[in-house]
């Protein structure tokens, strides 16, 4: 007798039987190094986008897709063949299915998400968010719709993270999601400790988000992040005061323009990995707006004992939104591969210039060879 149960990809032997198995598997992984498991904690939201340019208050019509920033790096990393995983909570209803729905069908594991019962999440809604895209002078804009969303309802307490994060070598969390909740900022904080505990690698990127917190909490918060945090993304929001003792000497950062000097950054990332021995890796892209539709982009990374800096990329815009997670992306999968150091900040500059040709949140390309065609600045036809 042949017991046949819901499941995709490969089949099972059990005595002269076979069982069909539902496994979520990435068709990309099949020549894929398996030695490296991604998981990342944080919102995913549904992301309504006047179409043509067009400001909320002439639109007739919403282009609908999902998106937020430890999503759009899990997405990303799949696309590029890395078995990576997503948790969240979503409302057990068709938006929620739908937001996973659209994580699957990009070869992102959802075996933990957690669709929420009424009763768990009493709001039961999921979080959304309206983008206004700039072009020519005119900013993108984007206006939240976030608040008593699915996951900053729910109990983590009722989570088991050292089963969730059990056979994982690497995790991705933001500073947006502690700014949902005091629920939230616990989930992240036991995230750490867990992930710590197993040894697991811990890339941090502290997305200050002004509409959720302040900067003073947001800085109070990330900052006791910091002792767990392996690879670090960005400079802020964090104290990294010149005396511990005495904070009337101000921060380290203070005064450093947004596009700061090699020697200014070197500086910065060396009063970092001195306070902070646990880290391993320091990145931040360095953003150049010419006008809402053209841009330049570089970065600095510290890594193995030295500060290095990228090349300039200069583009035009398509969707600016995500091109800092698809930096965060690029990096870790250069770190994973076992990139050069250039090669690593490069190709992570590389990754968000691409995003920004890309419609929707995420860096959704395959295309391995593309991104380091870019990185070596050759913009050729490939036949």
């Amino acid at each position: 007798m042949t017991k046949m149960i819901e499941k995709i990809w490969g089949y099972t032997q059990m005595g002269k039987e076979k069982e069909r198995t539902m496994e979520h598997a990435n068709p990309l992984l099949k020549e894929a190094d398996k030695t490296n498991r991604f998981i990342t904690i944080g919102e995913i939201m549904l992301r309504l986008t006047p179409p043509n340019y067009e400001k909320i208050r002439m639109a007739t019509s919403f282009e609908a897709s999902y998106g937020g920033s430890e999503a759009n790096i899990a997405l990303a990393l799949a696309n590029l063949g890395i078995d990576s995983t997503f948790f969240t909570v979503v409302p057990n209803n068709s938006l929620g299915k739908s937001a996973v729905r659209m994580l699957r069908s990009n070869d992102v594991h959802c075996t933990p998400v957690i669709l929420s019962t009424p009763e768990q999440t009493p709001t039961h809604r999921m979080g959304s968010y309206y983008l206004e895209t700039g072009f020519g002078i005119r900013a993108s804009k984007v206006t939240y719709d976030r608040k008593h969303s699915a996951i900053s309802e729910f109990d983590f307490d009722t989570v088991d993270l050292d089963s969730l994060l059990e056979g994982y070598t690497w995790l991705h969390l933001s500073g947006i999601t502690p700014a949902l909740s005091p629920g939230c900022r616990k989930l992240v904080l036991n995230s750490l400790e867990t992930a710590q505990k197993k040894g697991i690698t811990v890339s941090f990127d502290g997305n200050f988000r002004s509409s959720l917190w302040t900067w003073e909490e947001a800085r109070d918060f990330c900052t006791q992040c910091l002792p767990y945090v392996n690879v670090l993304m960005g400079i802020e929001p964090y104290h990294l005061w010149r005396d511990e003792g005495d904070q009337s000497k101000g921060d380290v950062k203070d005064g450093v323009p947004l596009q700061p000097s090699y020697e200014q950054q070197d500086e910065i990332f060396g009063a970092f990995i001195e306070r902070y021995p646990n880290i391993t890796c320091i990145a931040r892209h360095v953003r150049y707006a010419h006008s809402g539709s053209e841009n330049s982009l570089k970065a600095f990374m510290w890594y193995e004992g030295h500060t290095f800096e990228s090349k300039l990329f200069t583009f035009n815009i398509l969707d600016r939104v995500g091109g800092g997670d698809a930096f965060a992306s690029g990096l870790i999968y250069a770190i994973m591969n076992g990139y050069r150091p250039m090669d690593i900040v490069n190709f992570a500059v590389a990754s968000s210039a691409i995003k920004h040709t890309i419609r929707g949140d995420a860096n959704i390309t395959d295309d391995v060879a593309a991104i380091r065609n870019l990185m070596n600045m050759n913009y050729d036809i490939k036949r």
